[in-house]
């Protein structure tokens, strides 16, 4: 049965899976959907050894459960993630990803590049980006502090040399403004960046690589809730780039509420005069 028509934010908001990771995609889905967003991010790959991720291969029954999700509740799948660029990334062994990625309606992935040989890197990240376009997908590079690709300069460079019509670059708030980046170097190069995600911090820089990690991991705040000039962000990107929000939930907080608190504090950095 259709969902009954909620109002969504004109200007689309996502959330990334790592918002709410113990869900499995077709829950997540109904319940970002429920909570005001109209996209979704999906982890369908380990983003660390380790690390929660779901399959959901072409023609299985997961698959087909999330399509009927998705078509219910309004909402769409918007990228996956996460793939990293490593000196042992072979693009062609993710394939089977990036076709469940197109049948279930993604756009885009998202990966980051941590191999310290610059022509090994560039060479895989062009083979995803050829990959990933047989399947209608484009590819996001995203910087953090402790890998090879660890500022928004290293990003655009890499998207630069590269020269792949379906390349891109992905902005998260915490790896932008702790990793040195300013929004003069976002508003210069802004033709290059496809997907903003917000999220906020408080406290001093971290400067030591598991320090790094964990402030990703589990010291995300929700958009405003912290010292980020996420507003001013938000303002240089306008409609250049698709927005989400991902701060994984930490705490016994259900993730219902975690989801729907999320939507407010986006919905009220992107449009201000709700």
């Amino acid at each position: 049965m259709m969902a009954a028509s909620r109002p969504k934010s004109a200007l689309p908001i996502g959330v990334a899976h790592f918002s709410s990771i113990m869900l499995p995609p077709a829950e997540f889905a109904k319940i970002a959907g429920r909570a005001g967003f109209s996209r979704i991010g999906l982890r369908l790959h380990p983003a660390f050894p380790g690390a929660p991720y779901y399959e959901l291969p072409v023609g299985g029954a997961a698959a087909g459960e999330l399509k009927a999700v998705l078509a219910g509740e309004e909402v769409e799948v918007f990228d996956i993630e996460f793939f990293v660029l490593d000196p042992s990334f072979d693009a062609s062994s993710v394939e089977a990803t990036l076709a469940a990625a197109a049948n279930i309606g993604a756009r885009r992935l998202s990966v980051c590049g941590d191999d310290p040989d610059h022509a090994r890197l560039l060479s895989n990240f062009s083979a995803i980006c050829v990959l990933a376009g047989q399947y209608g997908l484009a590819v996001d590079i995203e910087n953090m502090g402790w890998r090879v690709v660890k500022a928004f300069e290293d990003s655009i460079e890499l998207v630069t040399r590269a020269g792949m019509e379906n390349a891109g670059v992905l902005v998260d708030g915490v790896h932008f403004f702790r990793n040195g980046a300013a929004l003069a170097n976002l508003r210069a190069n802004l033709d290059k960046v496809k997907h903003v995600q917000l999220c906020d911090i408080a406290g001093p820089a971290p400067t030591k690589p598991e320090e790094m990690i964990a402030e990703a991991r589990s010291g995300r705040l929700p958009p405003g809730e912290g010292e980020l000039p996420l507003s001013d962000l938000v303002a240089v990107v306008g409609t250049a780039a698709s927005i989400s929000v991902e701060v994984p939930l930490v705490g016994s907080m259900a993730p219902e509420a975690h989801l729907k608190h999320l939507f407010n504090c986006a919905e009220r950095m992107v449009r201000p005069d709700r």
